[in-house]
């Protein structure tokens, strides 16, 4: 593992494979009446969001507390950072305290980045969301949510996703989430496609290691499974599409379209839904939807990026009682 996490396509598939099969040590740990490990004690992470979150906060929060770790939250609104503090002050204050860790969120693309190679401080940096650059964690607990279903919770160690054929439609445009899952996905083996008018493409999307298509109904039957994005209209400044109505006709899932796909394929969606127009609330309720079980799978990840950053060794969910890897425990 490297020392930081600001891209999902800075991992190779070793790297990648290792932290799905580290989550799914995590994730049995989670199954246990007491779920806390005592593998970052004395560690500090701190929580860095500029930007507004729920599921991704909580979720590395979960994860920072079920591994011991003494965690600080902070949100720019009600800091001085509200009152003109550049991120380069912010950090180092961040690194006059001696944290070990941030996860860091910010509108800005690049700030993850900035913050890493800066010398502004010493600590490991977990991109949490830049801009509409990358979101690293949330295309690894996608990956490990396709893992479980398509190839098997126990089947899966030691295994990638060569061969699955994953679709993604919405608004790649100004997702982060499209784009660390494409690097993510084609590391990994898998044959992705993405569908979207063409005025919610991004400038150079014929370079990415993907298929692209403007007909979801074509491409629902060949798909393992189909990722439905959010329309992210706080970042629209202009009219993408005619309506909502002419969207969701489109490029909505519903139930006639889902019965269209294979018997095994799931539905994905990284969250919040917009119900009646990427996704209809019967598909959304439906046990084909993994939407929930992402959420979960989240804490899991997110633990497992902890640990290897961190220098965790192989971690072994039978022997978790046991002391950490020394380098853990170091200051």
């Amino acid at each position: 593992m490297q020392r930081h996490l600001i891209s999902a396509a800075d991992l190779t598939r070793d790297d990648a494979v290792l932290i799905l099969d580290t989550a799914e040590e995590m994730a049995r740990v989670a199954d246990r009446p007491i779920k806390k490990l005592p593998t970052l004690r004395g560690r500090t992470v701190v929580n860095l969001f500029f930007e507004d979150s729920t599921r991704t906060r909580i979720s590395f929060e979960a994860a920072e507390k079920r591994l011991s770790a003494d965690v600080i939250n902070f949100s720019a609104k009600g800091s001085s950072v509200s009152k003109g503090e550049s991120l380069k002050d912010t950090a180092q204050t961040l690194e006059a305290m001696g944290v070990d860790a941030v996860v860091i969120r910010h509108g800005a693309s690049g700030a993850p980045y900035r913050l890493a190679n800066s010398g502004w401080i010493d600590a490991a940096v977990i991109n949490a969301g830049d801009g509409t650059h990358q979101h690293p964690t949330q295309a690894l607990l996608d990956a490990f949510t396709m893992r479980r279903r398509l190839v098997g919770r126990d089947a899966g160690l030691g295994h990638d996703l060569a061969g699955k054929r994953i679709t993604i439609v919405g608004d790649v445009l100004h997702s982060r989430v499209a784009r660390s899952n494409v690097d993510l996905l084609d590391t990994l083996g898998a044959e992705v496609t993405l569908v979207a008018p063409p005025t919610l493409l991004p400038v150079g999307v014929g370079s990415w290691p993907c298929e692209i298509s403007y007909d979801l109904d074509t491409a629902l039957p060949k798909s393992d499974a189909v990722m439905m994005l959010r329309v992210q209209r706080e970042r629209m400044n202009a009219a993408f599409f005619p309506t909502e109505r002419e969207y969701a006709r489109r490029y909505g899932l519903d139930g006639d379209r889902m019965a269209r796909m294979p018997e095994h394929a799931i539905v994905m969606h990284p969250g919040p839904m917009v119900r009646g127009m990427e996704i209809t609330a019967e598909v959304a309720d439906s046990g084909r939807c993994t939407a929930v079980e992402q959420v979960a799978n989240g804490v899991s990840i997110r633990m497992a990026v902890l640990y290897l950053l961190l220098g965790g060794a192989v971690f072994d969910s039978r022997n978790a009682s046991a002391q950490p890897d020394t380098r853990t425990e170091e200051k």
